[in-house]
């Protein structure tokens, strides 16, 4: 039994609001005497250990202390249980993802969308208007130069991913053709700068990998399916190989000096592990399609010293940088 389904049925001989209402207290991060709790919801401290009791048998891990007042804290249990937000709690939280999700930022990925579609799906048009008016009159300074996206459009495809339904949108391909699409939407992967969606395509009877910037008018049409075998397995590692066929690849070869776990960290995995050289310098070799002015400025944002041997033309750019940015303070 559910946990929402095991509150509704105290709806005969308790009052639902007040459970929800004990809940959302208890998920503040302190410690509630048993007096306050009373207090707050209007009833007696028996009827507060009660209802303690009922939220425990739905699962809901309560922490009892042991005192005059008996003090009682939600604390970590096995599985996550329903959250309870007031309103500016699910606005903040509401506005933060479609923030995130507008631009490919590290450690965003479909996962985050998809809380971000489950939460929307559910809040009230009151919220929705304050989600959307806060939206507006801000400006979110994010990392990375990828094109920003709609957040709807990310909501509506994590949506279909999750529940298996066909995805149907307009797209512009790179040399600016516009088509109509018809797919089944295997994954969202974000790469740090742009966000792709990995699907098959009924109408080219093949995998596709599309960017979300370039998508437009999405719609689930309702038609569910049974998900094909991805060819690769990994829809990040289907991502790379796609985009290794379309561009051209070259080896980058650079030399820190700082220790190779300070430059890993840094990283993030992008271009690989580095290797030590000795306590304090590391070299990382690895392939990329990346534009060498990307590259370079990659690298500089590290924050640390570094040489780069290969390829030329990312020696060049970087050298040029380095001329133009000294220009710039002289």
């Amino acid at each position: 039994m559910s946990y929402f389904c095991g509150i509704l049925g105290l709806m005969t001989t308790d009052t639902p609001a007040r459970l929800l209402q004990l809940l959302s207290l208890l998920q503040t991060p302190r410690e509630w005497p048993g007096g306050e709790l009373a207090d707050r919801l209007g009833v007696s401290r028996r009827t507060v250990r009660r209802d303690i009791d009922r939220l425990r048998e739905l699962g809901y891990p309560v922490q009892a202390s042991k005192g005059a007042d008996g003090g009682y804290r939600l604390v970590a249990g096995k599985a996550m249980p329903p959250l309870v937000l007031d309103d500016e709690e699910a606005v903040a939280i509401a506005v933060g993802l479609r923030a995130g999700a507008g631009h490919a930022l590290e450690g965003v990925d479909e996962a985050s969308v998809r809380a971000l579609a489950k939460l929307e799906q559910v809040l009230p048009s009151r919220l929705r208007h304050r989600v959307a008016t806060l939206q507006t009159a801000t400006t979110a300074l994010t990392s990375g130069d990828g094109p920003s996206i709609a957040p709807e459009t990310l909501t509506v495809m994590a949506s279909t991913v999750a529940g298996h339904e066909r995805l149907r949108f307009a797209y512009r391909a790179g040399d600016g053709s516009e088509s109509r699409r018809l797919t089944e939407p295997y994954r969202l992967v974000s790469t740090g700068r742009r966000w792709y969606l990995v699907a098959y395509d009924l109408g080219r009877e093949d995998w596709r990998t599309f960017r979300v910037d370039r998508v437009s008018e999405p719609f689930a049409t309702g038609a569910r399916f049974t998900p094909r075998e991805l060819p690769t397995g990994s829809a990040a590692e289907y991502l790379r190989q796609s985009i290794r066929r379309q561009q051209e690849t070259y080896e980058v070869t650079v030399t820190f000096d700082a220790p190779a776990e300070v430059v890993a960290a840094r990283l993030r995995g992008w271009l690989g592990a580095p290797e030590p050289l000795d306590e304090g310098r590391c070299m990382l070799r690895g392939s990329t399609a990346d534009a060498v002015e990307w590259v370079a400025v990659r690298l500089a944002m590290l924050g640390c010293e570094f040489t780069v041997r290969q390829p030329t033309e990312l020696v060049e750019h970087v050298r040029e940088l380095g001329g133009r940015l000294s220009r710039a303070v002289e």
